[in-house]
């Protein structure tokens, strides 16, 4: 199965450039995961329509044209599909958390908050990030097979940013925000790219106003991971950086379900 994520930066808009159809014929994914999809579900009934190989899944925001997340799972595959927003001990109103469960796997789109509006934002984003990894953990626990996926808008090291020095300040790029991550591994979830390709440089968000992408100045914050005993379900991972329509590119996942 190839599974793809991709933060659109407004699902609407991305298509209206012809660059999500682009994605769609180019790598035919069996999964997309969508990220800010900055769309209530009853906006989305012409790309519902247009798209209707696949069965749609929405988790919007409270507050329209604001993040929400979406899963789409191609019709063919004929799996027996169980979808839920639940992010059990947090009030997710911004469409953070998308899930699908098939079989014995589960699947996350998740949206991953910035953190850098506020002193209140930061705090928020620390507070979602543990009780993200408590969930997986204990879905883990249950015997649930799990991947996660998104923009978890933080560079763990220093290899995942074009300027580490200039950023050492910057949300995206803190103590506390790298520490996560790392802990993140330690409780055996892989970063799949970073376990296949140690040493590759690559970024998946650039900054749009000053043009850092035609320069590649770039941040890798979005990601695939999986526990270390599934990585030999594996095949390969990439990010399709010639992907336009988005300040993320889009990360392709082919695995063994």
């Amino acid at each position: 199965m190839k599974i793809i994520s991709w933060n659109v930066n407004g699902i609407r808009a991305v298509d209206k450039k012809g660059e999500l159809e682009n994605l769609l014929k180019t790598c035919d994914p069996g999964v997309l995961l969508i990220q800010e999809t900055k769309a209530q579900e009853d906006k989305l009934g012409p790309i519902i329509k247009k798209y209707d190989i696949y069965e749609q899944f929405y988790n919007a925001a409270e507050r329209p044209g604001y993040a929400g997340t979406g899963i789409w799972i191609k019709k063919s595959l004929h799996y027996n599909i169980s979808f839920s927003t639940e992010f059990p001990g947090y009030k997710d109103t911004e469409g953070r958390v998308a899930r699908i469960d098939l079989d014995d796997w589960t699947i996350f789109s998740i949206y991953f908050p910035n953190g850098g509006k506020s002193d209140e934002a930061w705090q928020e984003k620390l507070v979602f990030y543990e009780k993200f990894l408590f969930y997986v953990n204990k879905l883990r626990q249950e015997g649930r097979k799990v991947i996660w996926a998104g923009d978890v808008n933080c560079a763990h090291e220093e290899i995942d940013l074009a300027r580490p020095k200039d950023n050492e300040n910057s949300i995206g790029f803190l103590p506390e925000e790298r520490a996560w991550v790392t802990k993140v591994i330690k409780n055996n979830w892989m970063d799949i790219f970073r376990y296949l390709y140690p040493k590759k440089i690559i970024y998946s968000w650039w900054h749009v106003i000053t043009r850092a992408r035609d320069r590649n100045i770039g941040w890798r914050i979005d990601y695939f991971f999986l526990e270390e005993g599934l990585m030999k379900t594996v095949k390969d991972i990439k990010y399709l950086n010639g992907q336009m329509g988005s300040d993320h590119c889009p990360v392709e996942l082919e695995i063994s379900i």
